[in-house]
């Protein structure tokens, strides 16, 4: 499908959008910086649908092509798959879709399916198995609160957004921070957990904050950035710096920030819709550091509430919270000030009629935990939750 560039008036409600927070027009020119996107999947056992721990086989056969492209994860019942840093959307889907294929074909070998979804549908037949890494073990023997009774995988997608220095991550990380709930409820997608609706959008929110550091990054420059890190380090909150989770954290092996809030999705368009947003934003964004205007502040507590909710409700009508005026505002409408904020990010890189393409259709269509909770409503079967979410990726 081509998509050609609109600089129309916005088709995202009738009346004028107001932004979050001071300093919300940008005088200087949107820049277009390269992104990259990293998928962690489930692995089901074809018949039984419960997730299994074939990682090992299905690497190894997907290796040969993918090579570095694909890795492990903390449990066996995953793995991970990840892009080449680009600055074509067109391209990051392209490479996206790849990778999938390549991922179903090798689990269909190790007669499992691959599954895009934050959290187990249904729950494994045994306890799951962590993956052979002496990291991995160390984090499992060191944590193993979190870790639970190992049968709970949690799956999410993390975009990469290039960077020319650390300074530079957090200083976006710090001006991304009010719209990351948002992002959050647009990618909503594990309403079910080991065989319960668990009443939330996002319940690998829920789970995933069992982690220690696991939520909004503070706001921080390069000095208290690496303060902070040492002492977390070191006081053995952590056990490496690659365990700080916060939802915006600056990479410790590529020169870029990544964006840590979203599930992930079966649906390929909404990783393509959430990358292109991500990087949207910080088109706009990233220049204001050069002129010298200040992030918003944001109150911390009322940050974690509007993430709070956007895990409850995700795109399923109820409210949300803007995190810098406090006021509770209906997802939707936050989403139309998103797609405003990003619109000269997203009209520089060619992706603003994409964008609205696709925002149009997941209004109609709903997000993805909507649309597993409709693949249970037909039957009354989490297997058919599965297989719905199985087919979608394979789509890809």
């Amino acid at each position: 499908m081509s998509l050609a560039v609109s600089t129309s008036a916005p088709r995202h409600g009738s009346r004028p959008l107001a932004p979050f927070g001071p300093g919300s027009s940008s005088s200087a020119a949107a820049t277009v910086p390269t992104m990259g996107v990293e998928e962690e999947f489930l692995l089901v056992d074809r018949l039984t649908r419960a997730p299994v721990g074939r990682a090992a086989g299905v690497i190894e056969a997907a290796a040969g092509r993918l090579g570095p492209l694909v890795q492990p994860e903390f449990f066996t019942a995953q793995v991970e798959s990840c892009t080449s840093p680009t600055s074509s959307t067109a391209v990051l889907r392209a490479e996206l879709a790849w990778l999938r294929a390549e991922l179903v074909r090798a689990a269909e070998a190790q007669d499992c399916l691959l599954v895009g979804t934050g959290t187990p549908v249904i729950p494994p037949e045994h306890p799951l198995t962590i993956t052979p890494d002496e990291r991995y073990r160390r984090m499992a023997v060191r944590f193993a609160s979190a870790v639970g009774g190992y049968d709970q995988p949690v799956c999410g997608c993390h975009v990469h957004i290039g960077v020319s220095s650390r300074a530079q991550a957090l200083d976006l990380a710090n001006r991304l921070r009010p719209w990351l709930p948002t992002l959050q409820a647009l990618s909503a997608n594990s309403p079910f957990d080991r065989g319960r609706d668990s009443g939330h959008a996002s319940w690998r929110a829920v789970e995933h904050a069992r982690w220690p550091t696991v939520g909004p990054a503070p706001f921080l420059d390069e000095a208290s950035y690496e303060r902070i890190a040492h002492d977390l380090v070191q006081c053995g909150a952590l056990l490496d710096r690659r365990m700080i989770y916060w939802y915006a954290r600056p990479s410790e092996h590529v020169p870029t920030l990544e964006i840590r809030v979203a599930d992930v999705n079966a649906r390929l368009d909404t990783v393509v819709l959430l990358a292109a947003l991500v990087r949207g934003l910080a088109g706009v964004l990233l220049p204001e550091r050069d002129e010298g205007r200040p992030p918003p502040f944001l109150e911390c507590g009322r940050l974690r509430e509007a993430h709070r909710l956007a895990a409850l409700h995700g795109l399923g009508g109820g409210e949300g919270l803007d995190p810098v005026g406090g006021a509770h505002v209906p997802v939707w409408d936050m989403l139309d000030r998103l797609r405003e904020r990003a619109a000269p990010g997203l009209a520089a890189a060619g992706d603003l009629h994409m964008v609205d393409t696709l925002l149009d259709r997941l209004r109609t269509e709903g997000g993805g935990a909507a649309r597993q909770r409709a693949a249970h409503v037909r039957r009354g079967r989490l297997a058919d939750v599965v297989d719905s979410l199985a087919m979608t990726t394979a789509a890809a």
